[in-house]
Order: structure tokens, then C-alpha cells, then sequence
């Protein structure tokens, strides 16, 4: 749980990172809903280029919603950000490496910065200026997905498509979450033989 017993005006940097279906984006909409509730003025900012789902608001895989504003550059989310007392920031890794500055500044300037972003690319290497903002934020969260092949704990990203470039914007047609064991950093590998699921009873809600 995140400490209240900030003083006013003092800001704050979150980072949220993981590999891709840990629940990144959702996690950062469940943060910007309770400060919503909190009638804290809230402003949400994602990179132009990721337009899988809506162009004017950030969606988790799991399809919750939150509006945001899509901009090309992280520069520009101070040309946005108004008198927004927490911004959100969804998909960093897509951002240049001057994100780092422009949460800083405006952590410096008394906000609340709630950042999502994968922290390692297809390969396993540092993915964009998310590592130096976990480096910099009084709070890193590092979600856990399952892997695809196994069912363990995953915190890597396996892609199934043949493409060597490092920013790919794809989903579940492109990427899978994987454990340490069944990831492969040279990708395109035959499809792995999936565990079955086990045959649960059915239980009762009444």
C-alpha cells in the first residue's frame, strides 16, 4: 500500500513494469480510478503510435478504459498537463529517453507521476527509458504474468512473429508471456506443447 503521509505539494514518481499481460495498464487505471475518486485532478498521456485498442484512451488487455491523451513525444506532455495533480503514463517504453526528465520535472513540481511501461523488450534488454525511471521513482511495482507454455510465474516477453525491429505494437497475435525456462531470446521457435489444463470440479455458488 502507498503511503498518505506525504506532505502537500511534495511529488512522486510510480513505476509499473513487467512483461507484457502482467496487468501493467490495468494496474495503472486501478491507481488513476481511486485518485478520480478522490476528486484529484488527474490527466492521462500515452505514445501516438499505439493505437491498438482506442486513439483517445489507454486499455488494458483485460479492457478497462481510462481517457488519455496520445502524444508523439514526452516533451509535449508538459505542453498538456495543465493543473493535473497526477499524471498517468501509459506504454513508456515507447517514449525517448527525455521521459525520465519530463517526470522528474514534474514530480519536482509537487505531482503524482504513475508511469506503466514493459521493462524489457523481446530480447530481454532494457526497453526504453523505463529502467532509469525505475532508477529515479520513490516506487517500482514489477508485475507477474503466467506463462503461456507452463502456467508458472512469467516475467518475460516472447514474440511469435518473425520481426527483428524492437518496437512491434502487437497483442496476443504477437506476444506471449513466458517464465524464465520456456522463454527463448531468439524468437520464432516452433510452437511449444502447452500443458493441459487440469479438470476441476465444479463447484457451487449457493
Amino acid at each position: 500500500m502507498m503511503p498518505r503521509a506525504f506532505p502537500v505539494g511534495t511529488g512522486w514518481i510510480e513505476v509499473v513494469t513487467g512483461c507484457m499481460f502482467s496487468g501493467k495498464t490495468e494496474e495503472l487505471i486501478r491507481r488513476l480510478n481511486r485518485a478520480t475518486y478522490a476528486t484529484q485532478r488527474v490527466c492521462v498521456f500515452k505514445p501516438s503510435i499505439d493505437v491498438r485498442y482506442a486513439e483517445a484512451e489507454v486499455v488494458s488487455h483485460s479492457a478497462h478504459r481510462f481517457v488519455s491523451r496520445a502524444v508523439d513525444h514526452a516533451a509535449d506532455i508538459l505542453k498538456h498537463v495543465g493543473n493535473a495533480q497526477v499524471v498517468g503514463v501509459d506504454e513508456a517504453q515507447f517514449f525517448g529517453a527525455d521521459l525520465v526528465e519530463v517526470a522528474e520535472q514534474l514530480a519536482n513540481e509537487g505531482r503524482r507521476v504513475v508511469v506503466a511501461g514493459l521493462d524489457q523488450d523481446y530480447k530481454g534488454q532494457p526497453f526504453g527509458p523505463v529502467p532509469n525511471l525505475m532508477a529515479v521513482a520513490e516506487y517500482v511495482t514489477k508485475t507477474l504474468a503466467v506463462c503461456m507454455v507452463c502456467g508458472a510465474p512469467a516475467n518475460r516477453t516472447q514474440r511469435l512473429v518473425r520481426r527483428e525491429r524492437q518496437v512491434l505494437i502487437g497483442a496476443q497475435e504477437t506476444y506471449e508471456a513466458r517464465c524464465r525456462l520456456h522463454w527463448n531470446p531468439e524468437p520464432f521457435e516452433p510452437q511449444q506443447q502447452r500443458l493441459p489444463l487440469p479438470n476441476l470440479p465444479l463447484t457451487s455458488t449457493h
